[in-house]
Parts: structure tokens; C-alpha cells; sequence
């Protein structure tokens, strides 16, 4: 598979809303974070509306419910992304390796990744697993324990994962972060 176009996993996801209702682990939060949505400002808002003109972006979306990373930041792209109204998908993780193996970060499979399209498959841009600033700290620790049968592996890991919390941030606020990074994508396509 070419990972430059994925036409071939077109009309074979979900839709955001099947996502959601599918969901059996992480509902509740995932639903949360979809309805306390907010706009970081009427500008922000008023740019993914004015992409609605715009009928040759498709989105495919590699997503778990059991990820939290999944669950901080899909919610925030599928608003942004409604009012675009460009077709999006959800393929599930486990259900497509063959395209996730295409999109690794770092070598590993880590979700969300947002793919943007043309409706000829091919690749565009993509967005994830995280904002950049939290994924920082994933990079950081990668390069610093590359040995995953180190015997501080497991200690660092959770050290790491408590650090990319506190990145993300009380409530909501990390919203405004991936909308600004979604917006800085999607105007170069």
C-alpha cells in the first residue's frame, strides 16, 4: 500500500456519530468533551465554515475508544471538522493495521491520526497522535529509553504519561491548541 493514497479505505469507516455510539470504553469522557465544546473564538469557527466550499478534502481518522489521546482530541476535531462538512471517517485501530502501519509515530501505532485527503486518496496532511507540546514529551522519553526491557522503563513511562497530562491541562483548555493546529494545517491543503 502506497501511503500516499488511501482511497482504498474510503467508505469503509465509520461515521463520527457511529464512533460514538459504538463507544464501550471512554464514552462518557468522549461525549463530555464533544458537548462542552467551545470555540476559542469566532474567528477559529468562522474559518471552518468557509471550508465548506471546499468538496475534495476527505478525512480518515485512525481511532480506539480505549486511548486517551482519542478521547482528549477527537472531540475537538470532529466539531471543528462538522462545520466544514467534509466526509469524515473513523477506522477503528485494530480493524485497519494495514493502514495504520503506514502512519506510525516514532515506529510505534499510536492513535488519533487525522489524515486529510484529496478524493483521489491521496495524502495531503496529517494531524497526531497529540498537540505538539504534549507530544514533546513523548519524543523526549522515546529518545531517552529506547529500551523497553529497561528495568526504569515502566517507571519512566508513567512518569512521562503524567507529564503529558499536566501538558494537556485542566478541562478544556487544550482545545484551543488543536484547533489552532488543525487550522494551521488545513490552510495549506
Amino acid at each position: 500500500m502506497n501511503k500516499h493514497n488511501v482511497s482504498y479505505k474510503f467508505r469503509t469507516g465509520l461515521t463520527p456519530q457511529q464512533f460514538m455510539e459504538g463507544m464501550t470504553k471512554n464514552k462518557e469522557a468522549f461525549e463530555s468533551g464533544y458537548n462542552q465544546f467551545e470555540w476559542p473564538s469566532e474567528e477559529d469557527k468562522e474559518f471552518f465554515e468557509s471550508l465548506n466550499y471546499r468538496d475534495d478534502i476527505r478525512v480518515l481518522i485512525l481511532a480506539a475508544d480505549w486511548c486517551g489521546d482519542v478521547v482528549r482530541n477527537i472531540p475537538v476535531v470532529f466539531r471543528a471538522l462538522e462545520v466544514s462538512e467534509w466526509p469524515v471517517e473513523v477506522l477503528i485501530l485494530e480493524e485497519n493495521l494495514d493502514i495504520m502501519d503506514n502512519f506510525l509515530t516514532m515506529g510505534g501505532r499510536s492513535v488519533p491520526v487525522v489524515i486529510f485527503a484529496d478524493t483521489g486518496g491521496h495524502v495531503l496532511g496529517q494531524w497526531g497522535p497529540r498537540p505538539k507540546h504534549v507530544q514533546e514529551v513523548m519524543i523526549k522519553f522515546k529518545q531517552e529509553n529506547p529500551d523497553r526491557e529497561a528495568p526504569t522503563y515502566e517507571e519512566n513511562i508513567l512518569q512521562a504519561r503524567k507529564l503529558m497530562l499536566e501538558k494537556y491541562g485542566e478541562g478544556n483548555e487544550v482545545h484551543a491548541v488543536i484547533i489552532s493546529e488543525l487550522r494551521d494545517l488545513v490552510s495549506g491543503l
